[in-house]
């Protein structure tokens, strides 16, 4: 999961007692709404791109009624994400507990996710009846309607909590589980004058020590940042608590975060209409005949499809089911098949329309077309060093299983694989040529692979359909949750002055911009392999990035770094959560894979080095001002 991903291993499902027409119920009412948001959102946009390209007749409505809608379903899909535990989290430790300590620590989680919605509900309904008043400009509707949406998720996701501590296989688990947070809570509220006399000391209880036990005791992401916000908002400040609902809704409500779920969208058309199956096809027929040619094909594989689908789970199940077997076949060990996927997942990060391009830009400010841009560069070092990799360790595979295609074999291939090898060149092209926006170009990717998958591959299965839809606000919600409560626990880091001393403490940096960009790559290389990127952007690149620029550094530049540095972390043993993703999706054991791994990430680290070191490999191709 770029992001996505969580430690992407549900944890095994209790016994459940609850009533099964309730959940039933909760998810009719959230499912059919969240995958009709989806289909309005592509519709809306859309239209905005024809009528004002097309028709040169803009609608001036679209982008506030997508906004609007946005909430919504960004909301709707974090109580589907809930339901379904697709949350984001560390589980780890959890995974590596007894029995019985981990059915207590899964009902602790529970009761800290309960607590945070329960917290949350009436500065929501606040926050509502305060934006009442004020009215949208071009549909004139109060914005009241909008903001519900932070109200309804919020009780919605607390019947989902309260639901799941009613399926703990006894009633001693949750009783004892609540007991522990309430003496938790109780002990802070007493020792609140210690915590106002410690001052800015303060913030490492709060937005360490309580987000790390949280993480660590399996609370998703988004409700660990939002347990620390409120906790530290309430005992060491007098901010009403409806300022971190606003600051939620603000994370949430971003236009260019609309590009998350239509991205996600593609990607599993992409996967259904069979477009990324034979891209990889070609490949294969291309060079999977030399030595190492099918770990070449991995590697160009991923660098073609990565990054559309917001999933890095998505974007390697859809690689490695094509080409695990045949490789399996050839003699490749199981954990060498593990260790190219991961890698090939961390070096595809800066690949647009990687969401994590689209994120980042979207908190710091920087052009999104200027990250399209300068992103396949970088990734193509990535590439060339995983390749040099590949060409070390394959030398002693056998080539007698494989078979030499013909030219006119390897022709066909490219000829069936072009409609799909195009798309990527299209949304680039769309984006920068200003047919549309970063956001609006995923619709244009949508309607050209569903036109594809009917007409051209003639495959298209609407059973699908309305799961992808659901499946979209699901990944989405959880997503979006995550930006709206790390952009809450950003705006408190802020006030507290947090910020104002950190960016002085990285502008003195020994080194100069090079100490800073060397801090920075172990920095976010150790919060992506804890946080995942999307966190860890959210909460420092509005810090870190002013402090690139009064340093001199390229803010492109800078970005590119940044994300080849989390992707690096994020794919890292032991506490990668990309890593495990990539056991998951090829069926095979961390044990087995964990050690063929590190001459991978040992030639990616060089090539993040490469990359950091020479600027112009991220800003060569941008249009300089004359």
């Amino acid at each position: 999961m770029a992001i996505g991903d969580g430690i992407l291993e549900e944890l095994s499902p209790q016994r459940s007692v609850a009533l099964p027409p309730l959940e039933a119920a909760l998810a009719w009412a959230t499912e059919v709404p969240a995958a009709v948001l989806v289909a309005a959102e592509v519709a809306i946009l859309l239209a905005g791109v024809v009528s004002r390209y097309v028709f040169n007749h803009p609608f001036v409505w679209t982008d506030e009624l997508a906004e609007t809608l946005f909430i919504w379903l960004a909301m709707l899909g974090s109580v589907i994400a809930l339901r379904r535990e697709e949350h984001m989290r560390l589980t780890t430790l959890v995974r590596r507990a007894a029995p019985g300590s981990r059915a207590f620590l899964e009902s602790l989680a529970a009761v800290i996710v309960a607590i945070f919605l329960l917290e949350i509900v009436a500065p929501a309904q606040q926050y509502m009846a305060a934006q009442d008043a004020i009215l949208t400009p071009a549909l004139q509707m109060h914005d009241s309607w909008r903001v519900a949406a932070l109200f309804a998720g919020a009780i919605l996701m607390l019947a989902i909590a309260v639901l799941r501590l009613a399926r703990r296989e006894t009633w001693r688990q949750a009783v004892t589980a609540l007991a522990v947070a309430g003496t938790v809570a109780v002990l802070l509220w007493v020792a609140k004058p210690a915590l106002l006399a410690m001052g800015n000391a303060n913030l490492v209880v709060f937005f360490v020590v309580i987000v790390a036990i949280c993480v660590g005791i399996g609370v998703p992401i988004a409700f660990s940042f939002g347990v620390a916000t409120l906790s530290y908002l309430t005992l060491t400040t007098s901010v009403p608590l409806s300022v971190v609902v606003g600051r939620m809704s603000e994370g949430m409500s971003g236009l260019v975060l609309l590009a998350v779920p239509l991205f996600v969208l593609l990607g599993l058309l992409m996967e259904m209409t069979g477009i990324a199956r034979v891209m990889v096809d070609f490949l294969a027929a291309l060079v999977g005949h030399i030595r190492g040619g099918l770990g070449y094909v991995l590697l160009g594989a991923m660098y073609l499809v990565s990054g559309i689908s917001g999933s890095k789970a998505a974007d390697m199940a859809a690689v490695a089911p094509v080409l695990f077997p045949e490789m399996r076949r050839r003699g490749t060990p199981p954990g060498e098949l593990i260790a190219m996927l991961s890698s090939s997942g961390a070096m595809a990060e800066t690949i647009p329309p990687s969401l994590v391009l689209i994120i980042i830009g979207s908190v710091t400010g920087t052009s999104i077309a200027a990250l399209f841009t300068g992103g396949l560069l970088p990734a193509a070092i990535a590439a060339l060093a995983l390749v040099g990799v590949v060409f070390l360790r394959s030398r002693n595979d056998r080539t007698d299983l494989a078979t030499r295609p013909s030219a006119k074999l390897i022709m066909k291939t490219f000829v069936i694989a072009l409609p799909g090898l195009v798309l990527p060149f299209l949304i680039r092209a769309v984006v920068l040529g200003g047919v549309a926006t970063a956001t609006e170009v995923s619709t244009v990717g949508i309607a050209y692979a569903v036109i594809v998958g009917l007409v051209l591959y003639r495959r298209f299965d609407w059973r699908r359909v309305y799961p992808m839809l659901v499946e979209t606000a699901s990944l989405s919600g959880a997503i979006l949750l995550i930006i709206g409560t790390a952009t809450a626990m950003g705006w408190a880091l802020t006030q507290s002055g947090f910020s104002q001393g950190l960016a002085t403490t990285m502008a003195h940096v020994p080194g100069g911009h090079a100490g800073f960009l060397a801090i920075s790559i172990v920095a976010f290389a150790v919060l992506g392999s804890v946080l995942e990127g999307i966190p860890a952007i959210v909460l420092f690149g509005p810090l870190l990035f002013p402090v690139a620029r009064e340093l001199g550094v390229n803010e492109v530049h800078y970005a590119i770094v940044v994300i080849l540095a989390m992707g690096l972390g994020l794919f890292a043993p032991p506490f990668g959560v990309g890593f495990y993703a990539a056991c998951a999706v090829g069926k095979v054991s961390p044990d087995e894979s964990m050690g063929r791994i590190f001459p991978y990430l040992f030639a990616l680290l060089l090539a993040l080095i490469v990359v950091a070191a020479f600027p112009w490999l991220s800003v060569g191709f941008l249009h300089q001002p004359r």
